[in-house]
Parts: C-alpha cells; structure tokens; sequence
C-alpha cells in the first residue's frame, strides 16, 4: 500500500514493500554492468562468439586467435597455413614414466611447465608460468628425447596446437596432453592471482580447481614403452 508519497514506496507481486527509486537505480545498474561487459567477436569475420568457442593459433608468433565454428573449420586439419585450429580433446597420461632426475636434467626452474612442437622454431619449447607470465626454458635435447622415447603418446602431439602439460608441484603428478590454449588460459589464471612472493590461497585454489577441471575433462591413455 501507498504511504501518501508518491513516487516513494510500492509493492510488489507478493505484497513486499520496496522503494520505485531504489527499484529504479538497481535496473540502471544491471543495465550499466550488461553493457559495460564486452561482447567478444570472431577476429576473423567480427561475429558475435559465445563464452565456449574455438580457437586458433599463428605458429610463427604463437598467437591465439578467437573464431567462431565457421571460420575455424575453414582449418581443421591444416598444416601449412598461416593459422591452425586447436582442439579440444584432454588426453590423461596414466603411468607417464619419468624419474626425478630426469625431470632435473630438463633444468625447469619450478615443477609446473608445458612442452610443444614448434613448426616455427622447428624444434620442441619449454614453458613455465609466473607471475611475469608464460617463461621460456632452455630445453636440455638428450633430457628430453630420453622421455620421448619412453613415452611414445608424446610422438603423437600435433606440432604448435597440442602439449605436454606437467604438474609436480606440492607433490602433485599430473600429466596431460592438452589443446595448447589451455596451457595458456593456466598462465593467464596465475599472472592475473598470484600475489606476494608465494602467490597466496587464491592462486592455489584456482590452480587446484583448474587441474581438477582438466582430469574431468581427460580421456585416459595408458601406456609407455618401457614398464
């Protein structure tokens, strides 16, 4: 019921008493918070993308290009064009062979980094996230081509779209071979949190559920070349 004021208070559908004004003010700011949202575009032909789309990279620099289904397609499977599309298939690697101190003849500063084929480089590159961003490592060759061989699924990577993923920190031992957009949405995920010197519960939790959400995801592939 009204007050006398008009303009002041009103009810709503079951009776509550609420202010026009405030009523007002919180469509204006859900209007406001709509809009200042961007609308994310195909950088190919400028369409209007929902949050779940494909994505491409350009081997030579290693960018990521956002891309609506139709224009993604138009590089499925394409090997010698300037972009290439990512997929999206998360393979776990059950019983991954590889010993500690082959994990240090790799000579990565932390337990937490991604291994890719690069057409471009036209041999395989290391990177670690920080809090700077994704960090290059030099990849020590014979190290390397050691695990290879007893990890034969490694072969099978597709250059510049797929890669290793590797997760030994806190004791973890996660190994995945995933679409390469997703090493770098995890960089992305510890720039944007990590705060002080040991990054702080937030990052650690996002790096914990962001893991979690990949084994969901994964298809189980087992398997080495040597037991």
């Amino acid at each position: 019921m009204n007050d006398g004021k008009p303009g002041n208070e009103n009810t709503d559908q079951i009776g509550n008493r609420v202010s026009e004004n405030g009523n007002s003010f919180d469509v204006l700011r859900r209007f406001i918070r709509a809009r200042s949202v961007p609308t994310e575009r195909c950088d190919m032909c400028s369409t209007e993308l929902t949050s779940e789309h494909p994505h491409l990279v350009e081997p030579a620099t290693r960018r990521l290009i956002c891309a609506c289904q139709a224009c993604a397609v138009l590089f499925s499977g394409a090997a010698n064009t300037k972009y290439r599309r990512i997929p999206r298939t998360v393979r776990s690697l059950s019983n991954f062979q590889i010993s500690d101190a082959q994990w240090e003849g790799l000579m990565i500063p932390i337990n937490m980094a991604f291994f890719f084929q690069s057409s471009a480089a036209g041999k395989v590159i290391v990177l670690y996230p920080s809090p700077a961003g994704a960090t290059e490592s030099l990849l020590d060759f014979d190290s390397w081509q050691a695990i290879v061989q007893t990890n034969p699924q490694l072969q099978r990577m597709e250059p510049d779209t797929e890669a290793l993923l590797v997760n030994r920190v806190q004791k973890a031992s996660d190994y995945f071979i995933v679409p390469i957009d997703e090493c770098y949405k995890l960089v992305g995920l510890i720039r944007t949190k990590w705060k002080g010197l040991s990054g702080g519960v937030e990052v650690w939790e996002a790096i914990n559920d962001f893991f979690a959400v990949l084994r969901n995801r994964s298809t189980e592939v087992a398997g080495a070349a040597h037991a």
